[in-house]
């Protein structure tokens, strides 16, 4: 299946895309500034709670990541159309790479709290657990050659790793954890603090997009070459 844009389309999202950099770019500075200068300094853990504001913006991003990974396997089957397949590699990529900011930030911020690096709490090792299904995911997708059998392979077993961001999510209120409880929902964040907390998520989020979109049109790119190289060892 062969990906072809027409130049007009191609100007388009260029266009689009360059909207989308600057407006990354300058919500950066902007997150930057409200995380470490605007918002307050936290009474008992100091300057190190000022990772709050990426580690959580990165979980959400990680999990809006999956669950788009989610709903373009979903689609792919029902559709049969390579759009998909672009959309949810593109999508579990970033959420790995959102989740292993997660990762690295949380024994980061734990060990001086917690006075340990890791405790297999049920948010946790969850996350852990998650991160590791695609993983697998990216490998699987390497080790199956035939493109259409690579996308339904890829599909399913997106749809299946899928079963672990909602204990993901719910893990802290289902059962006993160190981690501690969703603050925005019960209100444990400082309404001081929140404009930091909201503009780092809304930066987080354009970033998602901004790289969801390059990402989506280099595997096109990518896969349309490799269309190509078939096409020719069949006239050869």
């Amino acid at each position: 299946m062969c990906w072809r844009t027409d130049p007009m389309d191609q100007r388009g999202q260029a266009r689009l895309d360059e909207f989308l950099g600057a407006l990354l770019f300058a919500g950066m500075i902007l997150a930057l500034y409200m995380a470490f200068l605007q918002a307050p300094r936290e009474k008992t853990m100091g300057d190190l709670q000022r990772i709050f504001y990426f580690h959580v913006s990165s979980g959400i991003t990680g999990l809006t990541a999956f669950a788009v990974n989610f709903a373009a396997s979903v689609m792919y089957l029902v559709r049969r159309n390579r759009w998909w397949d672009h959309v949810a590699l593109s999508s579990a990529e970033l959420g790995v790479m959102f989740l292993s900011i997660v990762l690295v930030t949380g024994p980061i911020w734990a060990k001086p709290v917690w006075f340990v690096w890791w405790t297999w709490s049920p948010r946790l090792t969850s996350s852990l657990v998650l991160w590791m299904l695609y993983v697998a995911y990216l490998l699987v997708r390497n080790y199956v050659l035939d493109p259409d059998r690579r996308a339904l392979v890829s599909a399913v077993f997106g749809i299946v790793a899928f079963v672990d961001a909602p204990i993901v999510w719910f893990s802290i209120r289902w059962w006993r954890d160190i981690h501690p409880a969703p603050m925005l929902e019960t209100g444990g964040l400082s309404p001081s603090m929140r404009p930091a907390f909201y503009t780092c998520w809304a930066v987080f989020q354009i970033l998602f997009i901004y790289l969801l979109r390059r990402r989506f049109f280099l595997e096109a790119s990518r896969q349309e070459v490799e269309w190509l190289q078939r096409r020719a060892d069949m006239v050869s």
